[in-house]
């Protein structure tokens, strides 16, 4: 691909993330975002498709003869986007239907993760509200309860209250006729990020995701609060077991279907003593580990994207930075609950005056000339170095310049990495 024009498809602060690397690449001269936010705007062109409206967005890649489309959110994979842009000749970046019920169907998941015989914990999927009582009252608290369908990021209850497990019980069934009820896995989270097709795979530096609210992991969930990369959790022997015993079984389980797997799998592991368990799969890149993780890639992103996209991923030498990054997210008031929007964001542009840090725009508008907030969570702030304790205080002193009423933002990202020291 030389001047390509690449269609990004979303709107968040992984989508600013991926257009931010697809600028930075030589391959790509076009750059086009739908719907995008007011940073994508600030790079290439936004426009006003939801990334929802398949057809709208298809119509969208033939008028501008994209060479590529990568996909970020998992509502329009798992609704059969990628389908439809390869049924039209276009490379998409993003598995189709079938590949994203990874991500679709939480039963589905560990169903086929018993088949493979890839670590996770014991689940059962029930529909009875008696039942789940019993369960409740024979197992030791923490429970954890699992809505099947997508959730964006939301639909897993950790609890150790009876009425509060049952409520998230009650709920996931009017929703999905169903509920999926896991045991409580201990250790240390972490994500890793694999570019896979039926060639190959890459797997990207390893990353931690921060996804309570509040510092020291209080608070209700959250899409994401903050990440770095790489997570020193996860060793060698660490990677060499997730490797052996979950990446590799996954790949040739989709490289073995009609329609091979081609984007990102995205790995959730439980970690305790050195021994790795999937916490959850998803199909696509994750947010805000895109922000951490995309940096580190020196290669050019375009040709990269493409080589999955067209099934070569295998033939690819990737480029990985042996920095460090570290993202703080900002989230506007009342977040992750009642959250308010419509309000101005001052000092974007300070935030960002060094060249190793990032501001990575999500919910923001721009009116008039000004950044207006949008959503929950707002923007994030990345910083690189060659330590996590230097991108660490390269963000946050880059996210303390960025005014918003009410906003809030965690102080304590990566402090577990640090801890161990």
């Amino acid at each position: 691909m030389q001047n390509g024009t690449v269609l990004v498809v979303g709107s968040g602060g992984r989508e600013h993330a991926i257009v931010i690397g697809l600028e930075r690449s030589e391959s790509v001269s076009n750059i086009h975002i739908t719907p995008g936010n007011a940073g994508t705007g600030s790079i290439g062109t936004n426009h006003d498709i939801q990334a929802d409206d398949l057809e709208g967005v298809c119509e969208l890649a033939k008028a501008i003869q994209a060479d590529l489309v990568v996909i970020g959110p998992e509502g329009p994979l798992v609704a059969g986007l990628a389908d439809l842009i390869r049924s039209m000749g276009i490379p998409c970046f993003g598995p189709n239907a079938s590949g994203a019920k990874i991500e679709g169907s939480k039963q589905h998941a560990n169903e086929l993760m018993n088949k493979l015989s890839i670590p996770t914990a014991q689940s059962m999927v029930t529909k009875d509200l008696e039942r789940i009582q019993t369960v409740l009252s024979e197992t030791p608290p923490p429970w954890v309860l699992k809505r099947d369908g997508l959730a964006a990021g939301k639909g897993v209850t950790v609890t150790s209250d009876v009425q509060v497990a049952l409520e998230a019980a009650s709920n996931a069934i009017n929703t999905d006729g169903r509920v999926i009820i896991e045991e409580y896995m201990h250790g240390e989270e972490a994500s890793i990020l694999v570019l896979m097709d039926e060639s190959g795979y890459i797997v990207l530096p390893p990353s931690q995701d921060h996804k309570r609210v509040k510092d020291g992991d209080l608070g209700p969930n959250t899409g994401g609060m903050g990440a770095y990369a790489p997570a020193p959790v996860v060793t060698e022997d660490v990677m060499s077991r997730t490797v052996d015993q979950i990446i590799k079984p996954m790949w040739q389980y989709f490289r073995g279907l009609k329609e091979p797997y081609r984007g990102c799998l995205y790995v959730g592991l439980m970690i305790s003593n050195g021994i790795p368990r999937v916490v959850e799969f998803n199909a696509r890149f994750g947010d805000p580990e895109t922000q951490v993780t995309l940096p580190l890639v020196n290669s050019d992103i375009g040709l990269l994207l493409l080589s999955v996209s067209q099934g070569r991923v295998g033939q690819f030498e990737i480029d990985l930075s042996p920095l460090h990054a570290a993202t703080v997210v900002l989230a506007s008031e009342g977040y992750p609950g009642d959250t308010k929007i419509g309000r101005p964001i001052i000092g974007l542009n300070e935030g960002n005056d060094d060249e190793w840090t990032y501001i990575y725009h999500a919910a923001t508008t721009k009116e008039s000339g000004k950044y207006i907030s949008s959503g929950g969570r707002v923007v994030s702030v990345t910083g690189i170095s060659h330590s996590l304790e230097d991108a660490l205080r390269k963000s946050y002193e880059s996210i303390k310049k960025i005014n918003l009423e009410g906003s809030h933002y965690r102080s304590d990202i990566g402090q577990r990495a640090l801890r161990k020291r």
